[in-house]
């Protein structure tokens, strides 16, 4: 008797699991390429400041982007730091890059100077494509000799060799997360794990050509790059780049451009649901949550004001996506579903961690052999950090985080990288960083803080305090004082008894 996948769920009906080869074609430049020669005058990608590039626009200046990449020294296997603000220029870069075979290093631009400082000496990146003028200062102090230049490439013209002649199993992207280690390490991502992970949720989601998608998310966050670019792109159909999010962009968006799809994380929805516009959600065929939980509550308001069912679903850097609420079936509140198309996953016995296997599974930590070791059981069984239950139905449910991430507004918190540096205040003794529950934010940064005696430090202090350390959504927004901190025999915080 043959036990039916798990990811079948997703699959239309008529399609057998057994027929989809996710790495068919290989890489995403690959199938970008065929795509643009086909219909090369569709509209493909708009912005505020360019308009719409189509299909041919994208295949001719993707090869000149390249050639001036390639002009400029640059060579497969190469990192190249990408950090600006959502435009048709970025996502030039950023597949010419892809096309030449450098590894696009996607780095947030709220990130300040020590942030930063660690990527450069960790990645070695030979470039970088930034809008930041303080960035390019620092760029320069810390790498004189990185070629620095805007999102529109101003180099001198050149011809590549060749392009898309990549492997599945080259590297294509390095992503930068940390779980508990407070420093950040590289997630190595290739052109096979790109291309799996993008034509997974096509499948799940029934992504078609004809689809047009408001993309808010920023282009250095896997959920908007590795989801909402990359799956538009594979898919052949279109977006509505927007730079930054409010609940008007995104409607007007969607009026203006007959989209049918919006992804988005919980913070997100929450404003939306506040609107008195929100109903006008009901002009999609499809809402995708992601990166923290969407409450039971919003879920609800969604529904009631607008008529939309949100679909949740699950992923991570290392992994792109993972798990999804089916398309064809109740979209479950409170649960993220079942394994995408590919995907392999079970609970550990022993603690209910989730662990998964799959093409769109990375090839391991940067340069950090023991890391990567680490992450991996004895059977090749990534070690996700979250731990889960399955309910009555098979639908996922996730209980925590082993690994300690916050996750607010949809970004990721480092909690130890927060803690090291608030232990440089003056008037901490000691301190933890866990998440507060939060309807808007998903979760709120909450300090909880031992002064030092006879001190009592705000939470306006420690935010200053933090000033040109860490990005302001890693501040903390709760501030509780106590006399000490739980820590078990061997000295280690015991953050889930802080309540």
């Amino acid at each position: 008797m043959t036990t039916a996948r798990a990811d079948a769920v997703h699959f239309p009906a008529g399609v057998d699991p057994g027929d989809v080869d996710l790495l068919e074609e290989v890489s995403l430049p690959a199938a970008w390429a065929k795509r643009w020669a086909v219909e090369p005058s569709k509209p493909t990608l708009w912005d505020a400041s360019n308009g719409w590039a189509t299909r041919g626009d994208l295949a001719r200046r993707t090869k000149t982007a390249a050639g001036r990449l390639y002009g400029a020294g640059l060579r497969k296997g190469d990192r190249i730091i990408l950090s600006a603000a959502a435009s048709v220029d970025l996502v030039v870069a950023h597949v010419a890059a892809l096309r030449l075979g450098l590894i696009v290093v996607p780095v947030n631009g709220a990130y300040r100077r020590g942030e930063l400082a660690h990527i450069v000496g960790d990645a070695e990146p030979r470039a970088a494509v930034v809008d930041n003028h303080e960035w390019v200062r620092w760029l320069a102090e810390l790498a004189p000799e990185m070629t620095v230049v805007s999102p529109q490439l101003d180099l001198e013209d050149a011809a590549a060799p060749s392009l898309d002649q990549l492997g599945s199993r080259d590297p294509a992207l390095l992503g930068y997360t940390s779980g508990t280690t407070g420093v950040p390490k590289g997630a190595v991502l290739t052109h096979g794990n790109l291309l799996a992970g993008a034509d997974s949720v096509r499948i799940a989601w029934r992504w078609e050509p004809e689809d047009r998608l408001v993309l808010a998310l920023p282009l250095f966050h896997m959920h908007g790059l590795g989801v909402g670019l990359h799956g538009t792109l594979l898919t052949g159909a279109s977006a509505i780049l927007l730079d930054g999010f409010s609940p008007d962009a995104v409607l007007d968006a969607a009026a203006a451009h007959d989209a049918t799809l919006f992804f988005g994380v919980p913070t997100m929805y929450n404003r939306l649901a506040q609107s008195d516009r929100v109903a006008e959600l009901s002009r999609l065929r499809l809402c995708v949550a992601g990166s923290a939980p969407l409450s039971a509550d919003l879920h609800r308001r969604l529904e009631e004001a607008a008529g939309v069912r949100v679909l949740e679903r699950y992923g991570m850097t290392e992994t792109i996506m993972l798990v999804s609420n089916p398309y064809d079936a109740e979209h479950r509140a409170g649960t993220v579903g079942f394994p995408l198309p590919g995907v392999e996953m079970r609970l550990a016995p022993d603690s209910g961690e989730v662990l998964v296997r799959g093409p769109n599974v990375f090839a391991g930590y940067w340069r950090r052999p023991e890391a990567t070791e680490e992450a991996f059981d004895h059977e090749g069984w990534f070690r996700t950090g979250d731990l889960g239950e399955l309910d009555e139905h098979g639908y996922l449910r996730l209980r925590g985080r082993a690994k300690e991430l916050v996750i607010s507004g949809g970004l990721n918190v480092y909690p130890r990288e927060v803690e090291d540096a608030l232990r440089t205040h003056p008037e901490v003794d000691d301190v933890a960083i866990t998440g507060t529950p939060d309807e808007e934010w998903g979760e709120l940064v909450t300090a909880w803080v031992v002064a030092v005696a006879g001190k009592s430090p705000t939470l306006d202090g420690l935010r200053s305090h933090l000033d040109g350390v860490c990005a302001d959504f890693k501040h903390p927004r709760l501030l509780h004082l106590v006399e000490k901190l739980p820590r078990n025999a061997l000295g280690k915080v015991q953050k889930h008894l802080l309540a």
